[in-house]
């Protein structure tokens, strides 16, 4: 059994003993970490290796974006690809080397959010989206080893992933260009959707909820956080989870860990 996490923490650094306490209670092999907003010098990477994570592969800048996966199985980087043709930190690719997982490639991607106006003319930001997800689609094409594909993706794609899909149809995460454009990467290999897979819709399934609407008891969720396996991979996978309670902690991340398992 290998079990993999997935984890938007909006600061590694500021939330490093929920990121310990989350490793304690749910205990992933590996986990991957999006927004992390440190440079890979700063990356507190000795006290995850207390832990176990000794196996660790970092892709950062200052301040922002970010991604981190680490491991307490073996593992080597394979990849750092900019899908945003900016120089931000928005993927690192790893292939498990030992274990039961030998061969595995995990993929963590910080897919942009994209602005507030969904307008490729008026919001370069839109267009920035809309372009790192086609890229993302090219690469798709030439996959041809079992993979998986995690992260905050940005995008709620599904009416059931939103609080409300009417009010939300013109909101960036969850336009139907956006969806449309997701849809398109999630074909170009054949993507199982893990959430949905375990979680059928139309399951309440959130990942985020705004800073603001959560602690007013509104259960204004989406589902912008995801887990997706390539076909050869996704048989193997056995159970699937989101852990809600870490946004119940003081201070917490404005998105939570899902946790799926494999038995490969």
């Amino acid at each position: 059994m290998l079990s993999v996490a997935t984890w938007n923490i909006n600061s590694v650094r500021l939330r490093i003993e929920q990121v310990q306490r989350m490793l304690r209670e749910q205990s992933p092999d590996v986990l991957c970490l999006q927004e992390i907003k440190c440079q890979e010098s700063q990356f507190p990477a000795q006290a995850l290796a207390d832990m176990g994570y000794i196996h660790q592969a970092v892709h950062g800048q200052k301040g922002y974006h970010g991604v981190a996966t680490v491991s307490r199985v073996p593992l080597r980087e394979i990849t750092r690809f900019d899908w945003q043709d900016n120089g931000e930190a928005r993927h690192v690719g790893v292939e498990l080397t030992e274990g039961e997982g030998k061969g595995l490639v995990i993929e963590n991607v910080y897919i942009p959010a994209g602005g507030d106006i969904p307008d490729r003319e008026l919001n370069p930001k839109f267009g920035q989206k809309l372009d790192f997800l086609e890229r993302m689609t090219r690469w798709s094409d030439t996959l041809g080893r079992p993979t998986l594909l995690v992260g905050d993706f940005n995008i709620a794609p599904l009416e059931c992933d939103v609080y409300d899909h009417k009010a939300l149809l013109k909101v960036v995460s969850h336009t139907p260009l956006e969806v449309e454009t997701l849809g398109k990467l999630r074909d170009a290999h054949g993507w199982v959707d893990l959430g949905r897979h375990f979680i059928p819709a139309p399951e309440r399934n959130y990942s985020w909820w705004s800073y603001r609407s959560y602690w007013r008891q509104k259960d204004h969720g989406r589902r912008l956080d995801h887990m997706w396996a390539s076909p050869d991979l996704a048989p193997q996978a056995s159970t699937h989870r989101f852990v809600e309670e870490t946004r119940r902690w003081e201070q917490p991340s404005d998105h939570i860990p899902l946790i799926t398992e494999f038995s490969l």
